[in-house]
């Protein structure tokens, strides 16, 4: 494993200098090509959920390419054969450049650098030939497994309108999630839950005073803490979820197959759940706060009052509101570390965000973390508390769905 420990600090300066999310003190190989892997995806301009659905697949396959090698868990549909003494380096360089050359092609020369530098870090001769030719196997096989999940699916959203009538023009993003194979799920409305409060209720009423408070954009009532904290969660891609999973990775004592597990239970598990969440948001159709609130005279409730004027903290996503898409991947994330770590004492979770140069937001457990995530979508102005709550239960349960039936042997 000496070539493992070596790529390290061969490959920490290119890590640095793609970095958008936090780096941490990479355990191995495997959480080292995650960090440059999540950055070339990021950089090549795939927003969440492509961005997610791209390093879920090159997770699993660096997964499927360093357990042929090491053997740790038992082989699943995927899993390729290797001779035990192949490079578990070069088989998690081949990997990562197979998919992100298929799957992000437009970033092909920062790839080509971060292979180019981890292969140099590898010495000559039968393992490392191994080792490159297992990691384009585990790619080879995942990209297959994948090809039809229905991500290129066109997008036939309809508006809602009557004929004449004027709505605005830029179609909502990812109408067409829904319809696509789940990694683990039984299908993308699993878990989709009951429908949101009634305008008419108590509930529906508390969220919109609540939100028109403290998340508005010239809010007198939300806290510079709470500003802060609603600042740093308006980023939504990837790169600020996958730090977390490797403060997991990056405890002492874990194995380079473990993190190469977690890492991918993490993106599959993130993936699956932006498919739940789409198939929810579109089901029920519900309006953002920003329409609620400015026509709050039509909802049908005395105690919502309008304010004509009213604006979000941040701008408001293009899809429908319930449930909260960033609750349910934090819960999903939370979901596998909750199986991963057990009850016992959990390592200082952290991540960064581009939305908030210079700041590490961290956690001393996994409820703490997600309970942030929802709160600041609150903040933000673009979420009601219900749909937090909402969100975050079905992002835990297809956490712990993920970590206990992906990755197993198909029988």
């Amino acid at each position: 494993m000496d070539d493992v420990r070596k790529f390290h600090w061969m490959v920490l300066p290119i890590a640095l200098a793609l970095l958008l999310g936090v780096q941490t003190a990479a355990a191995d190989v495997v959480t080292d090509w995650n960090v440059i892997a999540a950055d070339i995806t990021v950089a090549s301009g795939q927003g969440p959920p492509p961005a997610n659905r791209t390093l879920a697949m090159v997770q699993t396959a660096v997964y499927e390419a360093v357990n042929a090698i090491t053997k740790r868990y038992p082989p699943d549909r995927v899993t390729p054969t290797a001779a035990p003494d192949a490079s578990v380096a070069a088989a998690v360089a081949a990997a990562n450049r197979a998919m992100l050359s298929r799957l992000v092609p437009s970033q092909q020369a920062a790839i080509d650098k971060a292979y180019g530098s981890a292969l140099a870090a590898i010495a000559d001769g039968p393992a490392k030939t191994a080792g490159i030719a297992v990691g384009e196997q585990a790619a080879a096989a995942v990209l297959a497994w994948r090809a039809d999940d229905g991500a290129g699916a066109p997008d036939r959203y309809r508006p809602a309108t009557a004929a004449g009538v004027y709505v605005p023009t830029t179609i909502p993003a990812a109408a067409q999630w829904a319809q696509r194979k789940p990694w683990v799920m039984t299908s993308c409305d699993q878990f989709r839950p009951g429908p949101p409060p009634a305008l008419s209720s108590e509930v529906w009423a508390r969220d919109y005073n609540e939100i028109k408070a403290v998340g508005g954009k010239n809010s007198t009532t939300r806290t510079p803490a709470q500003t802060e904290i609603a600042r740093f969660w308006e980023a939504t891609v990837p790169t600020i979820y996958y730090p977390v999973a490797r403060s997991v990775a990056n405890a002492p004592g874990r194995e380079v197959t473990q993190n190469a597990r977690l890492l991918a239970l993490t993106g599959q598990a993130m993936d699956d759940a932006l498919m739940a969440v789409f198939d929810a948001k579109y089901h029920y159709n519900l309006w953002r706060p920003v329409t609620a609130i400015r026509n709050g005279d039509i909802d049908g409730n005395d105690a919502t009052e309008r304010d004509a004027g009213w604006l979000p903290f941040i701008d408001t996503p293009m899809h429908p509101e319930y449930p909260c898409a960033h609750c349910i991947v934090s819960g999903a994330v939370g979901g596998v570390l909750l199986v991963e770590i057990g009850s016992g004492l959990t390592p200082k979770l952290s991540t960064a965000s581009p939305t908030a140069p210079g700041v590490v937001r961290s956690w001393t457990s996994v409820d703490d973390f997600m309970l942030e995530v929802a709160s600041a979508r609150i903040y933000d102005g673009v979420h009601y508390r219900n749909s937090t709550e909402v969100g975050t239960v079905m992002g835990k349960k297809i956490g712990a769905l993920t970590a206990a039936n992906a990755l197993r042997p198909a029988n």
